[in-house]
């Protein structure tokens, strides 16, 4: 009796895992649809004046769900540039073993450089589609490393369950991203 009312619960369970889906935009009209969700800090390296930070956001684009990779670099000293073209992917490697790839939907962007007080700020925003095989696998397991092939470099982060910024003053939890979040743009 207790194992059907457990299986009765485990759909109920399920959801309950799901996030709430805060847009930062939501628009349609006659011929275009748009929702982009509120991002999600990924990654953080403070290391002495210089930091480096990775957000996450989903969007859907006339259907189209797609993942916005934003990279933010400050630091007193020069940083270097930092392209995506449309050999770039975002390797990501799941808890249960399996590998997803998400293909680059830039042509070709770099970083942008601002200055102020001093303070060197480059920020890359990116965009990277999934397929239908990749897609059902990333609502089931979680992220445990991901690897961001830019135009010239690779850069691999591991991803933790629970990240806490003393800088943003936020917590997110990278490692379960997409199993929290990929219902908001389907």
């Amino acid at each position: 009796m207790n194992k059907i009312i457990l299986l009765l619960l485990f759909p109920i369970f399920l959801h309950a895992q799901n996030k709430d889906c805060i847009f930062e935009i939501d628009q349609k009209t006659d011929s275009t649809s748009t929702k982009l969700m509120q991002s999600k800090l990924i990654h953080e390296r403070v290391l002495g004046t210089n930091s480096d930070y990775l957000f996450f956001s989903l969007l859907n684009s006339n259907g189209v769900p797609m993942l916005q990779v934003q990279q933010v670099q400050n630091s007193k000293d020069f940083i270097p540039t930092t392209c995506l073209n449309q050999k770039s992917k975002v390797v990501l490697q799941l808890a249960n073993g399996k590998i997803v790839n998400l293909i680059s939907y830039n042509e070709d962007v770099c970083s942008q450089l601002s200055s102020k007080d001093g303070i060197n700020t480059r920020i890359l925003n990116g965009f990277f589609l999934f397929t239908k095989e990749n897609y059902e696998e990333l609502k089931k397991s979680p992220v445990s490393l991901m690897r961001i092939q830019y135009t010239a470099d690779n850069k691999s982060y591991v991803l933790k369950k629970l990240l806490f910024s003393e800088t943003l003053m936020e917590t997110s939890n990278p490692e379960t991203f997409f199993m929290d979040y990929l219902h908001c743009v389907e």
